[in-house]
C-alpha cells in the first residue's frame, strides 16, 4: 500500500504568499470603496447657513405673558368722533397732530407720527428699575417727577416698594416688539396685548409699566391682588396717573386688563377720570358729547 505524500515546504510557502496577496487585494478594494463613499457624502453635504443673531432683545419677554392673555370677544370697539380731538383723519385711523399734549389720546384709532419723539425725556436716575435697556428707563420730565412722588409715597405711607419696568419706547422699538409678538403668537393674539407701532402710549413718554418684588419684578394681572397693586389702584390719581387699561373694559380699550400700566395725565385730569369710573376713551367721549 502506497503512503500519501505530505505537502512540500515550497507548496506551503507558495500557498501562504498567494493568500497574503489575495488579502492585500481585498483590503485595498475595501479602502477604495470607503473613500468613494466618503467623497460622495462630502459632495452631498451642504452645511447650514449660519443663523443670524437675534436683532431684537426680548426686553419685554414677560411684559404681557401669554399665560395671562384673556380671550376677548370684541363686540363694540370704541370709535372716537374724529372731530372731538385734533388729528388728521385717514381711512384706518387718525394721525395725531399734537402728540406732545399731556392729555393726548393714543389708541387703535389714533396713531402717533412715526417721527415723534418727546423732547423732554429724562433718565429715571432716582427710581428703582428692572431692565438694563436705557431706552425704557426714560419718561418725560413731568411724568418722571410724578412717578417719583408716587413711589416715595407708597414707601412712606404704606411701606411698599415699587419698581419701574418699562417706560418710553421709540416707534422703531415698538415696531420690532410688535412684529416679534405677531411672529410668536399670531396677530390676533398680539393685537390684544401689544400695540402696533405708533399706537403705543409708551411712545408718548407718559406711560410706565410698574411691578413689585412679590411678582419677581415681572408684569402680571395678579399685580392687582398684591398689597402694592391695591395701593396703586387707589392712589395713583393723586399723583396724576390712571390705570389705563382697566378690568372689564377690554371691549372699549381694545387691550387686555393691565393693572401695571400707568398713564400720566396730570393730577386734575387723572382725578376726574378716576372718579368718573370711565376709561380715557369713555371720559373724552362724554366730555365732547
Amino acid at each position: 500500500m502506497k503512503r500519501k505524500k505530505k505537502p512540500t515546504k515550497k507548496f506551503i510557502v507558495f500557498a501562504a504568499i498567494l493568500l497574503i496577496i489575495v488579502l492585500i487585494y481585498m483590503g485595498n478594494k475595501e479602502n477604495d470603496e470607503r473613500e468613494k463613499t466618503d467623497i460622495s457624502n462630502e459632495q452631498a453635504y451642504e452645511p447650514e447657513e449660519p443663523k443670524e443673531p437675534e436683532e431684537l432683545e426680548k426686553l419685554e419677554e414677560a411684559e404681557n405673558p401669554e399665560e395671562s392673555i384673556v380671550e376677548l370677544e370684541i363686540e363694540e370697539p370704541y370709535e372716537e368722533n374724529p372731530g372731538s380731538l385734533a388729528g388728521v383723519e385717514t381711512p384706518d385711523n387718525i394721525i395725531i397732530e399734537k402728540p406732545e399734549a399731556i392729555d393726548v389720546l393714543v389708541n387703535k384709532t389714533r396713531t402717533l407720527p412715526a417721527s415723534y419723539a418727546p423732547e423732554d425725556l429724562v433718565t429715571l436716575e432716582d427710581l428703582p428699575t428692572v431692565l438694563v435697556n436705557p431706552e425704557v428707563n426714560q419718561l418725560r420730565s413731568p411724568a418722571y417727577q410724578a412717578l417719583k412722588e408716587l413711589f416715595n409715597a407708597a414707601q412712606e405711607e404704606a411701606g411698599y416698594y415699587l419698581y419701574a419696568r418699562s417706560g418710553y419706547r421709540s416707534y422703531s422699538t415698538q415696531e420690532a416688539l410688535y412684529s416679534s409678538y405677531v411672529e410668536n403668537h399670531g396677530q390676533a393674539a398680539a393685537d390684544k396685548y401689544s400695540a402696533k407701532p405708533g399706537q403705543s402710549e409708551h411712545q408718548t413718554g407718559l406711560a410706565m409699566d410698574i411691578t413689585c418684588k412679590a411678582l419677581n419684578y415681572q408684569l402680571d394681572t395678579t399685580f392687582a391682588e398684591t398689597e402694592e397693586g391695591k395701593w396703586v389702584a387707589e392712589n395713583a390719581h393723586r399723583f396724576g396717573f390712571i390705570i389705563r387699561y382697566p378690568k372689564g373694559k377690554e371691549h372699549i380699550t381694545g387691550y387686555n386688563y393691565e393693572p401695571w400700566h400707568l398713564r400720566y395725565l396730570g393730577t386734575d385730569l387723572a382725578t376726574e377720570v378716576y372718579e368718573s369710573g370711565l376709561t380715557l376713551e369713555g371720559f373724552f367721549e362724554q366730555e365732547n358729547s
